[in-house]
C-alpha cells in the first residue's frame, strides 16, 4: 500500500513539473529575479495593475495578484477561493486520484480537521524542546565546514566550502529528522533524499524519483509509528488521534512538512547569509537586533514567490477586477512584500530599522499561513549568529555574476554558495 502511495504521489508531481514546463515566458516571469531582487516588470505590473489577466495555456482563465492589499484580501478570504486539489486538479488536466494531501491543498473542514490536530505541534512551547537539538545540529555542520577551510587553508582540497551543501541544507533536513521523529540511524540516508529532490543538476527525472524514494520512505516510517508511536510529529498524531488521521494523511502532512520546511529554509539561511556577508551594516546589524534584522531579510527575500493557487467558487472582485467562478488566483508574495505602500519608499532596500506597519507576508496569510513559520524563526535565530560567530570574516569566493540563482522556481533560491572563511 505504501509503494503504491508514494508512486500515485510521485507521478503527482511529474505531471505538474510537466505541465509547468510547458508554461511559456509570459507566464513564469513573475518569478525571475534580477540578483536577490524581483525584476523591474514585477513592480510595473503591481503598480499599474495590482490584479491582472495571465495568459496561461489550457484553457484556463487566470489572474496575477501582486499588490500588498490585493494579496491579503485573496488570502484572507474564507469563502470566496478554494484549494482543493480536487478542483485544481480538473483546470490543468491532473487526475483527482493525484491529490497530494496535506494543508496546502484542503480546504475546510478537512483543513480545519488536520490543521487543528498538527498546530499544538507547532507551539513555541512544543518547538523549545527542538531549541537544543537545532544548537547541535548547527555546531556540527559549522564543525564540518570548519574542517573543510582548514583543508581549503592547506592546499588538500581544491574548492571552497559551499554554504548552501555543507550549511544551508543540513541544518534544516536535520531539523526536519528530529521533528518528524526519523530514526538515527535513518538519518543520513533521510538527509540525502530531501537533498536530492532539490538538486536539479542530474535532471528532472532524478529529481522526482527522489521524491518517490522519500515518498515511500514515509509511509514505511509511518506504518513503523503505527505499530510503535514514536517521541516526533507522527508518533505524537498517532497516540493523539489514533486512525482518526489516516496514514495517507499523515503522508501528506509529513511531505507538506518535508516541501514546506526544507527548502525554503535553506533558501533563507543561503541567501540570508549571502546578503549579511556583503553588506558590512547588515551585519553588523544581526549583533544589535537580530530579530529585526531577520524579519526583514524575510520580508526582503520572500523566498516563496508565490502562494498555492486558488479556484474562485464565485464570482468576485478584487481590487475593482471582476473575476468569475472557477478563475485560478495566484498571489504573489514577493510583488506584495515590495509593495510601497506596506513597506515605504524603499521596499528593494533592506533596512530592519523600517517601521512596518503591516506585517509581510513571507509566510504568507489567513488559514493557509504557514505552519511552520515559527520553527523557521527559531533555526534562523540560531543559524545566522552562530555562522558569524564561528567565521567572523565569512566571505563569497566567487563573485556575483558567477552565482547560479535560481531562474523560474517558486522557491527562490541557489545551487551553490562557495565561501571562504
Amino acid at each position: 500500500m505504501s509503494s503504491m502511495v508514494a508512486a500515485v504521489r510521485a507521478q503527482m508531481f511529474g505531471l505538474l513539473a510537466r505541465r509547468f514546463a510547458q508554461l511559456p515566458e509570459s507566464v513564469v516571469w513573475m518569478l525571475r529575479r534580477d540578483g536577490l531582487d524581483p525584476i523591474e516588470r514585477l513592480a510595473q505590473v503591481r503598480d499599474r495593475e495590482p490584479v491582472t489577466r495571465m495568459p496561461v495555456p489550457f484553457g484556463l482563465r487566470a489572474w496575477l495578484v501582486s499588490g500588498y492589499d490585493p494579496v491579503r484580501e485573496v488570502l484572507g478570504s474564507l469563502d470566496g477561493y478554494s484549494n482543493d486539489f480536487g478542483k485544481f486538479a480538473g483546470r490543468v488536466g491532473l487526475s483527482v486520484s493525484s491529490d497530494p494531501g496535506g494543508l496546502g491543498f484542503a480546504d475546510p473542514p478537512v483543513h480545519t480537521r488536520l490543521r487543528k490536530a498538527l498546530t499544538p505541534e507547532f507551539t513555541m512551547r512544543r518547538l523549545d524542546r527542538l531549541r537544543p537539538r537545532i544548537e547541535a545540529i548547527v555546531s556540527q555542520r559549522l564543525d564540518a565546514m570548519t574542517a573543510v577551510a582548514r583543508g581549503v587553508r592547506a592546499g588538500r582540497l581544491s574548492d571552497a566550502a559551499d554554504l548552501w551543501r555543507d550549511y544551508a541544507l543540513p541544518v534544516p533536513a536535520l531539523t526536519i529528522c528530529e521533528l518528524l521523529g526519523v530514526p538515527y540511524e535513518d538519518r543520513e540516508y533521510f538527509q540525502t533524499l530531501s537533498t536530492a529532490r532539490f538538486d536539479m543538476v542530474d535532471g528532472a527525472s532524478a529529481s522526482l524519483d527522489a521524491m518517490g524514494d522519500s515518498l515511500t520512505y514515509l509511509m514505511g516510517l509511518i506504518e513503523r509509528q503505527r505499530r510503535e508511536p514514536g517521541e516526533g510529529l507522527l508518533g505524537s498524531l498517532i497516540r493523539t488521534h489514533g486512525d482518526a488521521i489516516d496514514d495517507r494523511e499523515l503522508a501528506g502532512l509529513a511531505d507538506g512538512v518535508l516541501t514546506g520546511g526544507l527548502e525554503t529554509s535553506a533558501s533563507m539561511i543561503a541567501l540570508g547569509t549571502y546578503a549579511l556577508m556583503t553588506d558590512p551594516a547588515l551585519r553588523a546589524r544581526l549583533d544589535h537586533d537580530a530579530d529585526a534584522t531577520i524579519e526583514e531579510l524575510l520580508r526582503y527575500l520572500t523566498v516563496v514567490q508565490v502562494a498555492f493557487p486558488r479556484v474562485a467558487i464565485r464570482d468576485t472582485t478584487v481590487a475593482g477586477v471582476g473575476i468569475k467562478a472557477g478563475d485560478v488566483v495566484v498571489c504573489s508574495l514577493s510583488g506584495a512584500d515590495r509593495d510601497p505602500s506596506a513597506v515605504g519608499r524603499t521596499p528593494d532596500a533592506v533596512d530592519p530599522s523600517r517601521t512596518l506597519g503591516r506585517a509581510h507576508l513571507a509566510f504568507g496569510y489567513g488559514i493557509h499561513r504557514c505552519i511552520g513559520a515559527e520553527l523557521a524563526r527559531m533555526e534562523l535565530r540560531v543559524a545566522y549568529p552562530a555562522l558569524f560567530e564561528r567565521f567572523p570574516g565569512i566571505r563569497p569566493a566567487v563573485p556575483a555574476d558567477e552565482l547560479t540563482f535560481r531562474r523560474a522556481s517558486i522557491v527562490f533560491g541557489l545551487d551553490s554558495l562557495p565561501v571562504r572563511t
